[in-house]
């Protein structure tokens, strides 16, 4: 990657190794040149080799000479690099497969449940909003399915515009070390052939869905103390994956988390970081785990707090000369390494209280099956061709049952009698 652009605005060269950028006393020069190239002009940063006339190797392959500058992560930290444009991934046929077959999915699921489903959708602007767009009782729920690589600053766009829509984003995705994870709401999922996401085949969610646990630290805690590692007499909480909440909890189904995002059984959550308050992890949760933690930390967490926010490591400069070599042959696709490594309390969210919280009491959440809406019940009954489904109490030991069926019989799975209506 090059050290050094051009900028033709102003007639200057930029050298982004330096902190002044080679040019003291320009101020807002270095947000103007980190600016997304959708929001300036495309042919405002050029290669320094090919505006002295050397032998751009970009040029000489038909490419653009126009560049953009980004943050990149090195072994001494984050610093500034200029890169040819456009500098894109194109996804694989294999990847594209696999994102329309999720947008399928969740498009035929929403369908099925009685939510509203706009695929492609875009704001009034022409802007996209979501892949697909499901809209319920919650509000409107964007879904993209991020299957090829793609930048922060890609993410924190997208995600801003979906919200100046009023959508809630999700980005789901099947690779652990995507740029997605953490800097948005999102759901990842096993990485698998678009042949078994398109079908009816169960998916479960392996990140981005989490639960509220809450526990007082003593010798008979189950859980070591995540402050001292023996008992602290303190009370700890924060969010944990199903598979270590004590006791375990049911992992969420793809196909279950489509409703429930929509319908408010799910809801997306920013926490920052206690150590670090500038940095934060997003997360999905229950209702009722969202409000509690609200309870737990005040008004204040209920800010959702701006997703628009460049990378908040400070940038390393080293101060080197000038380069005005080409260095387009040496450019590698875009993609974005993982954020350095967190502690527990970074990743969980972990906080601690020296009194008994007002919420002491937080049982396993919720049934294993869906909770169908009467809109539902009527979908379902459209698909069968049978009757909505009727509850009532049984005439011999009133245990709820269910009408269904074309000849509508009463099944009580209790005393076994299935007399005719």
């Amino acid at each position: 990657m090059a050290n050094g652009v051009y900028h033709t605005g102003y007639g200057i060269e930029i050298n982004l190794s330096r902190s002044d950028l080679g040019n003291p006393g320009r101020d807002g020069l270095m947000e103007e040149i980190l600016q997304p190239v959708g929001g300036r002009s495309r042919t405002m940063l050029q290669c320094l080799a090919d505006r002295k006339g050397d032998a751009c190797q970009c040029a000489l392959e038909d490419k653009t000479p126009w560049m953009f500058v980004r943050r990149q992560r090195r072994e001494h930290g984050i610093v500034l690099v200029a890169a040819h444009l456009p500098l894109t991934h194109v996804a694989t046929p294999a990847e594209t497969a696999r994102r329309e077959a999720m947008k399928e999915r969740i498009a035929r699921t929403a369908a099925q449940h009685g939510l509203g489903v706009d695929t492609d959708a875009r704001s009034r602007d022409g802007r996209l909003l979501a892949q697909v767009l499901v809209s319920g009782a919650a509000g409107r729920v964007g879904w993209k399915a991020q299957y090829a690589p793609v930048s922060e600053s890609a993410v924190y766009r997208h995600t801003a515009q979906a919200r100046e829509g009023g959508v809630t984003p999700v980005w789901v995705t099947a690779d652990a070390a995507s740029a997605v994870i953490d800097r948005a709401p999102w759901a990842r999922v096993d990485d698998v052939p678009w042949q078994h996401i398109a079908s009816r085949l169960r998916m479960l969610i392996r990140g981005g869905v989490r639960h509220l646990q809450l526990w007082k630290c003593t010798p008979a805690s189950e859980r070591p103390c995540p402050v001292t590692g023996q008992s602290c007499g303190k009370w700890h909480y924060g969010w944990f994956l199903p598979a270590l909440c004590l006791p375990p909890e049911q992992a969420t189904s793809l196909d279950e988390f489509i409703i429930t995002s929509a319908e408010g059984e799910h809801r997306a959550l920013r926490v920052p970081d206690p150590d670090r308050p500038r940095r934060s992890s997003h997360l999905w949760a229950l209702a009722r785990d969202v409000k509690a933690w609200e309870d737990l930390n005040g008004p204040a967490s209920r800010q959702s707090g701006s997703d628009n926010e460049p990378e908040d490591e400070p940038l390393t400069f080293t101060e080197d000369e000038l380069d005005p070599t080409c260095r387009y042959g040496d450019e590698q696709p875009h993609t974005s390494g993982r954020r350095p490594q967190r502690g527990i309390s970074a990743v969980t969210g972990l906080r601690t209280l020296d009194t008994t919280p007002a919420i002491t009491r937080h049982s396993p959440s919720r049934p294993v099956h869906l909770r169908l809406t009467e809109r539902e019940r009527t979908v379902v009954a459209v698909e069968l061709g049978c009757p909505p489904w009727e509850i009532g109490p049984c005439q011999l030991c009133a245990t709820p049952i269910h009408r269904y069926g074309h000849r509508g019989y009463l099944a009580c799975t209790n005393c076994r009698t299935s007399p005719m209506l």
